[in-house]
């Protein structure tokens, strides 16, 4: 799976666009019953799965047993991972794919509990049992697999560049040398300045927002990470921001974290994916389909 259309070209009247779809993502309740790889003509594609049992999965063992499933998401990524404190309402293209395997397991939006978990500390959350599987920008990559398992991938994006509106359209990461970058602590993007573009200088902060608000108030020069999170971004203070046109700087493969060795929960994962192209496809469509993003959804990697 390749993109058809850049991220950088869709602009930011795509990109505000983006955001007023993020808002209307699907809905929290979803339907009685059915088959949950059938779409359905709603705001909410899927329909939750009844009698469901997974034998063999420790992670559904201990699901089943609490009687809910606790989801590690991001919580500042508009259209993709976001909680609007004033609404109490949680939206996003990865919101939706974390209820999509909920309701694939038998359980509506009453039974979810969401937590936020900052990039630095995911692996550690599941390792520790603290969620029972995690949706949000999470980057697939050898070393994280050191820890965990991921299902997946569901989406694939690559890393670019939120600037203030009048500054330098950058082109290229080694156009910011000896500038100040900043990115969330243990993600991909900021390992990747720091190893392989060491004349930038790096700042870090858990939260996403927290570089955004530091880049508006001139603290640093420009804030790095997928392309897909940074196009919210720019949505939210188009006046102040913008995302360069130059072309992505590497391919992140997005996955579902779960606990390693639970093969058969990742598995049934993997085969919802595989068999719901229509779902994935209207989760998109609602999210993130008006941004100008052309992408098609990437084949599953069952290892």
């Amino acid at each position: 799976m390749r993109f058809k259309k850049a991220f950088a070209a869709a602009g930011l009247v795509a990109a505000a666009a983006l955001a007023l779809t993020g808002c209307n993502s699907g809905s929290p309740a979803a339907p009685e019953g059915g088959d949950t790889t059938a779409p359905a003509e709603t705001s909410t594609p899927w329909t939750v799965a009844e009698g469901f049992t997974l034998e063999g999965s420790p992670t559904f063992d201990k699901i089943e047993e609490r009687g809910k499933v606790v989801i590690g998401v991001k919580e500042d990524q508009p259209g993709l991972g976001y909680y609007d404190n004033v609404t109490k309402e949680r939206t996003g293209f990865d919101v939706d794919i974390a209820r999509w395997i909920a309701a694939s397991i038998g359980l509506d939006e009453d039974k979810i509990q969401y937590k936020a978990i900052a990039s630095a500390n995911r692996e550690q959350a599941i390792v520790n049992g603290d969620v029972d599987y995690y949706v949000g920008t999470y980057s697939i990559n050898d070393k994280r697999k050191q820890e965990i398992d991921f299902a997946g991938p569901y989406f694939i994006t690559g890393q670019g560049l939120l600037v203030r509106s009048d500054d330098t359209d950058y082109q290229k990461l080694e156009d910011l040398n000896g500038k100040t970058v900043c990115s969330a602590t243990g993600s991909t993007p900021i390992q990747n300045i720091k190893e392989n573009f060491t004349e930038i200088k790096p700042q870090e902060f858990d939260l996403y927002s927290a570089c955004v608000e530091n880049l508006v108030n001139g603290q640093v020069d420009a804030v790095t990470t997928d392309q897909a999170i940074l196009i919210g971004y720019a949505a939210q203070q188009p006046e102040e921001l913008k995302v360069t046109s130059g072309p992505v700087f590497t391919e992140e493969q997005y996955g579902v974290g779960l606990a390693k060795g639970d093969d058969a929960f990742r598995a049934h994962i993997n085969d919802l994916f595989t068999e719901g192209g229509d779902i994935w496809q209207q989760i998109f469509d609602q999210n993130l389909g008006e941004s100008g993003i052309k992408v098609d959804q990437p084949k599953v990697d069952a290892y």
